[in-house]
């Protein structure tokens, strides 16, 4: 019944987003994985939905130098219920209203923080088990929050994000960035990104990331330092990868560890390739290893399909 009733709501918001806005885009990516897990007390085999999405964006123009802008993205679970056995497969992710102009861009809701977005597109293995957020602190999507964007000035973006505080014992959060060249690496053949947050999700963090392509290499770097805002633990630690395109495939290998003061020491290792059967889809298989000291191994075996419209 949730599930309708979310759906209900979907199709309502769809509906009026086609008659109040002059361009709407939908777009969404089904991404799933049958895989063979071992967390540390055997293995056994499930089939998992990594982030799969679809969403709603679009603007519309108000005068020759400013527009409003918006998006409303939503995560589905496209092989089970959640974890909890609740039929509702379906919650939020970015989602947001704004303006657009020559000051750059401001968009209030939920949404990435900068130190998140900076990022770029470094994790080979995004959304799935060998994702960076496994292992490094930062990768945070919150509501509450207020996110700038300025336009590009000789390559260089600026990114800031306010997260207003929701609690009487909670501080306001802030989010900042400078990056330097496209994420995508088509248009330059570097990027480049410092970030920081203070006072985020309980954490204090800094980021530097580094990717660039020499032909069909691509490699990639990043360094991090971190420490809960009480002072309780600090951890530094850092991730390199490699991926290699040839002619369909992608071979992809990653590694990241992260130190911690206390000795809960943390690392993972992953490999894998990616086979583009056209544009928008591709089959892809996975391996990934986590190493923890002070807690129990991790093994991922995966084989996947993934769709995007």
């Amino acid at each position: 019944m949730k599930f309708l009733k979310s759906s209900l709501c979907l199709a309502l918001l769809s509906g009026l987003s086609f008659n109040a806005f002059a361009q709407v885009n939908i777009y969404g990516k089904a991404n799933v994985t049958v895989q063979s897990s071992d967390d540390g007390e055997g293995s056994f085999t499930e089939i998992k939905s990594n982030a799969s999405r679809f969403g709603l964006k679009g603007s519309e123009k108000i005068s020759d130098s400013l527009e409003a802008v918006y998006k409303f993205e939503f995560q589905v679970d496209v092989s089970d219920a959640d974890s909890k056995g609740d039929d509702d497969n379906i919650s939020s992710r970015n989602q947001y209203v704004g303006l657009k102009g020559g000051f750059g861009q401001v968009v209030i809701g939920r949404n990435d923080t900068a130190l998140k977005q900076a990022q770029g597109k470094l994790d080979l293995f995004n959304d799935l088990e060998g994702d960076l957020k496994n292992t490094f602190k930062g990768e945070n999507r919150l509501g509450d929050s207020v996110s700038y964007t300025s336009n590009s000035y000789q390559g260089f973006k600026v990114l800031a994000s306010f997260i207003a505080q929701d609690d009487l014992d909670a501080k306001n959060g802030y989010s900042v960035a400078l990056t330097y060249g496209d994420a995508g690496l088509k248009k330059s053949a570097v990027y480049a990104a410092i970030a920081a947050d203070s006072e985020v999700n309980g954490y204090d963090v800094v980021r530097a990331t580094v990717q660039g392509k020499i032909e069909d290499f691509r490699l990639g770097a990043m360094y991090q330092t971190q420490e809960k805002v009480d002072g309780s633990a600090e951890a530094d630690g850092y991730l390199v990868n490699a991926a290699y395109l040839m002619g369909s495939n992608t071979f992809k290998v990653q590694y990241q560890t992260m130190d911690f003061d206390d000795g809960d020491d943390k690392s993972a290792v992953s490999v894998g390739v990616d086979h583009k059967l056209n544009k928008n889809l591709k089959v892809f298989g996975f391996y990934s290893s986590f190493d923890m000291d002070n807690n129990v191994d991790q093994d991922y075996l995966g084989l996947g399909l993934e769709y995007k419209f």
